[in-house]
């Protein structure tokens, strides 16, 4: 029969039940059954347990009693003191009648006599899956009086299972308890915060984890309104989706730093070989894997970690839903007030919606990235000399050997940051000097490359194509198709012989095909018997003096073009080779003692300010290697024609750096540089800092131009 709130359901020595107040300091268990009457042995006592490792007899626990009343179907009276203000780390009566409230709010059965209570039902899940360590311990206690002592009670605590143990400690330790549960809350709902706060780029300033985020005010309303497992499900769910929102943003943070742009979800995915690759050669094999290892660990744990946050979160709010709602009405009104007059700390908007907006831009990246496969791939189709006859291609360089050459990240900061400029402004103009007295002169400018900080091999076919090649998909497009290169340009005049000479390949390259180019010698096809300088396979200076010897110094009945890549001005830029003397190379193992005495990785791979000066020596390097290769071996009919192919990682050139390259034509024949005179190209080496700007992708077609190149489009 229902009871009011200073009623108890009892029962009689026969089991009947029956109506009576209850006691003062008398205790009466809510069991649908009297246990056996008689003395019993103190470790199974309902209100106590021996602990035998111990010696000591714990004293009995005096814990609320839920029961159902008339009014709002529960209340809960005290056997043995006041009622208790429901503290959720300690477990008291207050909170098995809001956890009951709950239950029954939202359509839970209600128990029978002699049945646990809906709080002390949740108990074990809120314990495990829902509060972990910081559930509330009051429901042990109340579980042993309501059932009869546990089997497991006279057991030594190492042999108890593990929840029975928890409990035991929280009572034993109730402050301790309280304080480790208060923290585990706060450490969950800071990190939710900061997920929904977390920018993706590199520049993360703490004022902009103290703003306000929409999406956790909308996130704790939904939460807070749903049912039990509906909310168990929605907080799972939305912690994960939360966890691998924030690994895309720690993945933007990285690719912002490597390639000064965000991660593409579709179309990046396989740079993660190249970049496992590029740090077995610079960490090592087991640096390498051990990178591998915790990547891998973070891709799991911060879903993981995220979820069960927001597990946590919900059900405190659930347990609080008064506080919950006015917390988040006060907040909601704080975040349109500041959205409303822009309010904002640091230049930062108080007011964020950063994983919304994060998520357009994203969406927006998605459908960007389809529309362009489509679109890109017409425009790979038309070509302003796709059509022109060999006999109308570069008239006016027949009999020259055409060099193109590419410097790896010599970019515009070299130049002009004011760390590594001296040193390679010195060389530029040193080398300048040099040149002239061999009787070479040049012209140089900028283009902009279509890629930053790595994927070199967008900017080659950039440069090559005159087409923007800036993602791997294009890359693709492009090298698929027939589109025009300049060295197929030469080849298809029948004028001249095509090479390449790629240090850098160290596996099967289908694009020399496309690049149209008849023989390539790779990494494992110019001797070299010294030892590798980090990513790069050998000194620019043996690959130069073997570029002589096997190519450009043997006899040939035509001339030739040829496609040069140079490796040692690659990250880390520890250790870097020296110049040696040229009669010396030999099969590079002269490079040995080199390589050790130099700079390791490690050493700068942290260090901005390191890695500009070891950045600025490896470019000093390159160019030194270069220009005095054609010093020695060029001749009257070489024309060099040498760039960057993009700017060094923002470590050196900083987050808001441009994305411009340096560009030189050198020849000795004048008339080479007198069909470039309209370009406003600085003479020498170094173009000045107000020379002309071009996208790298114009270059091929003004080339072509200004060598007599008649365009004939090819159609769509």
């Amino acid at each position: 029969m229902p009871l009011n709130t200073r009623s108890l359901q009892t029962t009689d020595t026969a089991g009947a039940a029956t109506d009576g107040g209850l006691p003062a300091g008398e205790e009466r268990a809510e069991t649908a059954a009297e246990p056996p009457r008689g003395p019993t042995p103190p470790s199974e006592s309902a209100g106590e347990a021996a602990d035998p490792a111990s010696g000591t007899t714990a004293e009995p626990e005096h814990d609320a009693v839920s029961v159902r009343g008339p009014a709002d179907g529960d209340a809960t009276a005290e056997a043995s003191g006041p009622q208790s203000d429901g503290d959720p780390a300690t477990g008291h009566a207050a909170e098995q009648r809001t956890e009951g409230d709950e239950g029954r709010a939202e359509g839970e059965p209600t128990e029978a006599a002699g049945a646990p209570t809906d709080g002390a039902a949740d108990a074990p899940s809120d314990a495990t899956a829902e509060d972990g360590a910081a559930a509330a311990d009051g429901e042990a206690g109340t579980a042993h009086s309501e059932r009869g002592a546990s089997p497991e009670a006279g057991l030594p605590s190492a042999a108890r299972p593990r929840r029975l143990r928890l409990r035991a400690w929280r009572t034993d330790h109730p402050v301790a308890a309280r304080v480790l549960g208060i923290t585990v809350t706060v450490l969950a709902g800071a990190l939710v915060v900061a997920s929904f706060l977390l920018p993706n780029r590199s520049d993360l300033r703490p004022t902009a984890f103290v703003r306000i985020p929409v999406e956790a005010l909308i996130g704790a309303v939904v939460l807070t309104a749903l049912p039990r497992r509906s909310r168990l499900v929605a907080a799972w769910l939305g912690g994960i989706a939360l966890g691998v929102l924030t690994l895309l943003s720690l993945l933007d943070i990285g690719f912002y730093q490597y390639l000064g742009r965000g991660f593409n979800v579709i179309l990046d995915w396989p740079l993660f070989s190249d970049a496992y690759s590029y740090l077995e050669d610079t960490l090592g094999g087991p640096g390498a894997l051990g990178v591998l290892v915790v990547a891998v660990a973070l891709a799991l744990v911060v879903p993981a970690v995220s979820a069960l946050a927001t597990v946590r979160l919900s059900n405190v709010m659930a347990r609080h839903r008064a506080t919950t709602t006015r917390t988040v009405l006060v907040l909601s009104m704080v975040w349109m007030t500041c959205t409303a007059l822009s309010l904002q700390i640091s230049g930062i908007q108080l007011a964020s919606d950063n994983t919304v907006t994060l998520l357009r831009a994203r969406a927006e990246n998605l459908r960007a990235t389809i529309r362009d496969e489509r679109e890109f791939g017409r425009t790979a189709q038309a070509d302003a000399f796709g059509n022109t006859p060999g006999s109308q291609l570069v008239p006016d360089l027949r009999g020259k050997d055409m060099i193109f050459t590419f410097i790896e990240s010599y970019g515009r900061s070299a130049v002009e940051d004011p760390i590594m400029a001296p040193g390679v402004d010195k060389t530029l103009d040193d080398s300048t000097q040099a040149l002239a007295k061999a009787g070479f002169h040049a012209k140089s400018g900028w283009l902009t490359s279509a890629t930053y900080g790595a994927s070199s091999w967008l900017g080659h076919s950039t440069f090559m194509s005159g087409l923007w090649v800036n993602n791997q998909n294009r890359y693709r497009t492009v090298t698929a198709s027939d589109h025009l290169t300049l060295t197929e340009a030469f080849k298809k005049t029948g004028a001249w012989n095509t090479v390449g000479v790629m240090p850098g390949v160290q596996k099967g390259w289908p694009e020399a095909k496309w690049y149209g180019l008849d023989k390539v010698y790779n990494a494992f096809q110019l001797g070299y018997k010294g030892p590798k300088f980090s990513w790069s396979t050998m000194p620019d200076q043996y690959t130069l003096e073997q570029f002589q010897k096997r190519v450009h110094g043997k006899k040939h009945d035509k001339p030739l073009t040829s496609f040069v890549i140079l490796t040692s001005s690659h990250q880390p830029w520890a250790p870097i080779p020296k110049m040696v003397d040229w009669d010396q190379l030999g099969n590079g193992s002269i490079f040995d003692s080199i390589e050790k005495a130099g700079t390791e990785p490690a050493d700068i791979i942290a260090d901005s300010t390191r890695s500009k000066e070891e950045y600025g020596k490896s470019i000093q390097y390159s160019v030194t290697a270069l220009t005095q290769w054609l010093e020695r071996y060029g001749n009257d009919d070489t024309v060099l024609v040498f760039l960057g192919d993009h700017q060094p990682i923002s470590r050196v050139s900083g987050n808001h750096a441009s994305r411009d390259v340096p560009c030189a034509i050198v020849a000795k024949d004048p008339k080479v540089l007198d069909k470039i005179a309209d370009w406003g190209w600085t003479d020498g080496l170094r173009p000045a800092h107000n020379a002309p700007v071009w996208k790298m992708s114009s270059f091929r077609d003004r080339f072509l131009t200004a060598y007599g190149s008649t365009p004939n489009p090819s159609k769509h």
